[in-house]
């Protein structure tokens, strides 16, 4: 018998709130801010890569570290920036999922590869300072995707009874592979980023859904 979901850990940008192209904006305005247009196209490349990832370890890996945390802050300041302007908009129907998925007596985590600062800018501009029972960065858990610590980290903070009750939701590969790295009991990948469904059954999605706003129903036609 398959254990029942106790948690949904879900991520931030692309599967809750829409990117919309916001991450690869502000990480263009910090590298030209950094380092003008030397390997512009290299490093824009990566980021999309590796999207849904740990930014910090993602521009670790095009600079050294002093130069890597420069381009943290200068690509959170950037971000700051488009969130301040209101560029930070819900995916349709995530308020709603997550509301529901608390009221099927769920605990829901979101968790996102932006530090703290940015994070909390991004729930205060939608209003969903509290939707949430929990909200991860990678400084909260040790390391970002596609490590499982957020996912880990989210079972503990929610005492969940095991990794099988952990469902873990997410846009990217770096999402879903978190989620089996992390053992947890069903991973979903959402067509509301940049993959196909091709790319999250790769990576070892169990489902695959157009929106995060039909996991509720999910769950409850699979009895979890």
């Amino acid at each position: 018998m398959t254990a029942r979901i106790e948690t949904v850990v879900l991520d931030m940008a692309g599967t809750t709130v829409r990117d919309e192209g916001l991450v690869e904006e502000a990480f263009a305005v910090a590298w030209s801010r950094q380092h003008g247009t030397e390997r512009a196209d290299e490093a824009m490349q990566w980021v999309r890569d590796t999207m849904g990832q740990s930014k910090i370890e993602v521009f670790r890996h095009l600079v050294d570290e002093q130069a890597a945390q420069e381009l943290n802050r200068a690509f959170e300041a950037a971000f700051d920036e488009l969130v301040a302007a209101g560029r930070a908009v819900a995916i349709p129907g995530a308020e709603s999922a997550i509301r529901a998925l608390r009221g099927q007596g769920r605990s829901v985590v979101l968790t996102t590869g932006f530090a703290r600062p940015t994070a909390e800018a991004i729930l205060a501009s939608l209003g969903w300072t509290d939707l949430a029972d929990v909200v991860l960065t990678p400084a909260d858990a040790g390391r970002g995707r596609p490590a499982p610590d957020l996912n880990l980290t989210a079972l503990l903070r929610t005492q969940a009874s095991s990794v099988s009750a952990i469902a873990v939701v997410g846009d990217t590969e770096s999402d879903v592979r978190s989620g089996v790295a992390a053992g947890a009991g069903l991973t979903v990948g959402v067509l509301t980023g940049t993959r196909s469904q091709s790319d999250f059954l790769a990576a070892g999605a169990d489902r695959v859904l157009g929106s995060v706003a039909e996991l509720p129903e999910l769950l409850e036609r699979l009895g979890r």
